[in-house]
């Protein structure tokens, strides 16, 4: 919409009416999240929010609550392009409650290593599983009304040095991996815009970079806004290069420097008109500038959202063990269960980093089981550390000190302990952009609270930020003590802090006044965008003091049990922004832990809480695995329906996982000397597997069921043959087993006689049904021409013969079939 002659010589007009000083000033934000109005022409702002598992807002604050839907790794489990339309669509409705008109996401940067801190919030390993589920995600949320970023463009697969770093990738492989997995996204499901990346390629920073017009405009005809990650616009030469909007405003790179540049021939003036009509075409279609119709002004796919999370948090588990049929449980039959694990209480319901919302309510692991089983006794340990830092303090035990209600107190205070500014909050992890709060001019953040202890014990109170604060319990100092930022990441340097804390003794029901006084730092402009930004987090360490005996509490209780079920995971210093991972073992002494109730309870399940692949060292000595990823605000109430049979886990692996990391075939996500080399080409996740010939844990598209099926039949179109379009694959599928179950259906292609260096095999097209018990049903799969093809100066066929292998994972395929031409 909004992309005819007639509609662009419209857009077209209304940029001519403005000067150049103010068609430079729309080319950068107005503030950390929104753009510039302009009234002579009618134009609002436009907001934009983080938004690939759910959006903020332009608060982040948890009087506004989101809706937390469970990360992408999980989405993309689901290998359903229903449940990504509907994901995207839920999206949209969540930004439009919120007025935001442009969501940040999806982001789809390719998995390349497991060792990707942010590998989370990506969908796949491969191209074309990430490319079809992107482009229905897209769907669902423009559908609706809002924009959609597809991010972060590109080569942009490590957060160590992201700032700055060089991706040096071949161009074969850019356009058959890389850019693969943006294409459709753009060119089926028409993205308004696209982030462009912090990196460079080959030497040239992203936002200056060739790629942003050549394939992305030339070839795949984008006509919306390309936007920057934030603060990665680096000079005026990016306004020559298809970049189009700098964020964060209001000041950057551009302003009166792009001015000056344009007055003196530096930078073409049609360059910026271009810009300047694209912006506003984006503005129409999100109905903020006046006399053009939004696409849709109210959103048109509505459902419930807590629902739907409940619903894709289980479409999107992997069931990646099952001895015996273990599961599902049978709730009429059990009197005792134990629950074991940090991650049990203090569930990762979301990767760490800028995209993190803030749900109304989290339903954690013991909670849903508690609430499944009303008539057993289910008992919970803790086992061993898991979540480091701070843990916010509970609502429910925590009393306003100046109100007497529900919550804390915050006050912004000058260097003479004068209120600038103060706010009762609902929660004790605070992270400040602006807004009303005197971020800039405070010299101190005072957070008190009055707690009410659920029970007796020393507890370690103390917060956790970049600077330096002071700790109190009952006005008595507990500790003076902090830390600076580590360089100039904004995900590692904000949200990820170092903690302070200190020994409080407490009393079951008997209140204590706790406080802190965070000195705020003084951040310079441009570090990272950290400038006026302020994030802490008050409350309780976990008391790693004896660990022996987290262990043999477990293991006791492991015992007395029935079912031991044990919730093991990673936490927010490993997975997250900012910063890459360095081993892929489970942090603290969770695999002891598993061996330790594995050895006392046949009867273990073990459910995997974590974003990205980890080791399972145990995996053999337990009955059951679930993979829940960070399954979002009802992780929970998903939980308890798989393991009881309510519904069956429905994910099968979009990257493949290691048994140990020496097999890792891809592992460096660390730049040498300002550059991160992609030697492995074209061969990266499975691919590099299969290549390797290591064995893996679990391989691509690995995934059990509470049912069985069989693949029969296979039929490739006699008509279809590469050069003509697509070819028609079709397969029989059958449901041999007793209950109604979900399958997917892989189609690869691979080609052994062959002058190109190609993967050994590579997926070409898949599709997910749901079939009734005993039931068969014929399936058809199109493999487009693309799937043949390779990249050598433009896309390429080369003659002779291809197998297709159709099955239920990379390595299970046991059809196949010849294709020639």
């Amino acid at each position: 919409m909004y992309d005819s002659a007639a509609e662009t010589s419209r857009l077209t007009e209304l940029a001519g009416r403005l000067t150049l000083e103010e068609k430079v000033q729309l080319m950068t934000g107005r503030d950390f999240w929104t753009t510039w109005p302009m009234e002579k022409i009618g134009l609002r702002r436009i907001l934009v929010s983080d938004g690939p598992s759910g959006v903020r807002g332009e608060v982040w604050d948890e009087r506004s609550p989101s809706l937390n839907l469970p990360s992408a790794t999980a989405l993309s489990s689901s290998w359903d392009t229903g449940i990504a339309a509907r994901y995207g669509a839920a999206s949209a409705v969540e930004a439009r409650r919120k007025g935001v008109d442009v969501v940040l996401g999806p982001t789809i940067n390719l998995q390349r290593s497991p060792y990707n801190g942010r590998h989370f919030e990506a969908f796949s390993e491969d191209p074309l599983l990430t490319a079809d589920l992107a482009a229905a995600y897209v769907r669902g949320v423009q559908e609706n009304g809002v924009g959609a970023t597809p991010k972060h463009y590109i080569a942009n697969e490590y957060e160590t040095e992201r700032f700055t770093a060089n991706s040096v990738v071949d161009e074969r492989t850019l356009r058959e991996v890389y850019l693969a997995a943006f294409e459709k996204a753009i060119t089926e499901s028409r993205a308004w815009l696209v982030m462009s990346s912090y990196n460079s390629i080959n030497g040239t920073t992203s936002t200056e970079h060739d790629l942003l017009e050549t394939p992305l405009n030339s070839e795949w005809g984008f006509d919306g806004v390309v936007v920057s990650d934030w603060t990665g616009v680096r000079s005026v030469a990016a306004a020559s290069a298809s970049q189009d909007l700098e964020m964060p405003g209001p000041n950057g790179a551009w302003g009166k420097a792009l001015v000056d540049a344009v007055r003196t021939g530096a930078v073409a003036e049609e360059a910026i008109d271009r810009t300047v009509v694209r912006l506003l075409r984006l503005a129409a279609r999100v109905g903020a500038l006046e006399g053009f119709a939004p696409v849709q002004a109210t959103p048109v796919t509505v459902e419930d959202g807590v629902a739907f999370a409940r619903e894709a948090a289980s479409a999107g588990s992997v069931l990646m063990r099952n001895e015996n049929g273990a599961l599902p449980l049978d709730v009429t039959l059990l009197s005792s269960v134990a629950v074991i694990g940090h991650n049990a209480l203090n569930a990762r319901t979301q990767g760490g980093g800028s995209a993190t919302v803030l749900p109304a309510r989290i339903v954690t692991p013991i909670d849903g089981i508690r609430a499944a089983l009303p008539n057993a006794t289910v008992t919970y340990s803790r086992g061993a550390v898991v979540q480091r830092g701070i843990a916010e303090i509970t609502l429910a035990e925590m009393t306003n000190p100046r109100t007497g209600d529900a919550g804390a107190l915050v006050r912004f205070l000058d260097a003479s302990g004068t209120e600038l500014f103060s706010e009762d909050r609902l929660a004790t992890s605070l992270i400040y952009f602006g807004g009303d709060a005197p971020t800039t001019t405070a010299t101190v953040i005072e957070i008190s609270a009055r707690w009410t202890p659920p029970e007796s014990g020393d507890v370690l109170f103390g917060f956790s930020a970049v600077g330096r604060g002071r700790v109190y319990a009952d006005d008595v100092l507990l500790v003076e003590d902090g830390a600076e930022a580590v360089g100039m990441d904004l995900g590692a340097s904000l949200l990820a802090p170092p903690a302070v804390s200190g020994t409080v003794t407490a009393t079951a029901g008997v209140p204590i006044e706790l406080k802190v006084e965070f000195e705020l730092a003084k951040v310079e402009e441009g570090q990272g965008g950290l400038a006026g930004i302020v994030g802490v987090t008050v409350g309780f360490e976990a008391d790693e003091s004896n660990p022996d005996e987290l262990i043999a509490e477990a293991v006791a209780a492991a015992s007395a049990a029935e079912v031991a079920i044990v919730v093991v995971g990673t936490n927010a210093q490993v997975e997250s922004e900012g910063f890459d991972r360095s081993s892929l073992a489970l942090p603290g002494r969770q695999d002891e832990l598993v061996r330790a109730v594995a050895a006392v309870n046949p009867r273990t399940i073990v459910v995997v809480n974590a974003g990205s692949p980890v080791l399972l060292p145990w995996r053999d000595d337990v009955q059951s695995i679930l993979l829940t990823y960070f399954a979002g605000q009802e992780f929970g109430a998903a939980l308890a329906d798989m393991l009881f049979g309510a519904v069956e886990p429905g994910g099968r692996l979009p990257t493949t996982w290691p048994a140990a990391e020496a097999d890792v075939p891809v592992s460096s996500v660390t730049p040498v000397d300002g550059q991160l080399v992609y030697s492995e080409g074209v061969h990266i996740g499975y691919r590099a597997w299969l290549r390797s010939g290591v064995a893996p844990a679990y391989e691509f598209g690995f995934g059990l069921g509470y049912t069985h099926f069989a693949l029969s039949e296979l039929g490739v179109s006699e008509s279809g043959r590469p050069q003509e379009g697509s070819v028609d694959v079709s397969v029989t599928v059958t449901n041999t087993g007793e209950r109604s179950g979900k399958h997917v259906v892989q189609v690869y292609l691979s080609r052994a006689d062959t002058e190109v260096d190609r993967p050994a095999r590579w997926l070409a097209g898949f599709t997910t049904v749901q079939i009734d018990a005993g039931a068969s049903q014929r399936v058809s799969i199109p493999v487009a021409t693309r799937a043949f093809e390779h990249w050598d100066a433009g896309w390429k066929l080369e003659p002779g013969t291809f197998a297709v292998h159709v099955g239920s994972s990379v390595t299970d395929t046991p059809l196949s079939a010849d294709i020639s031409h």
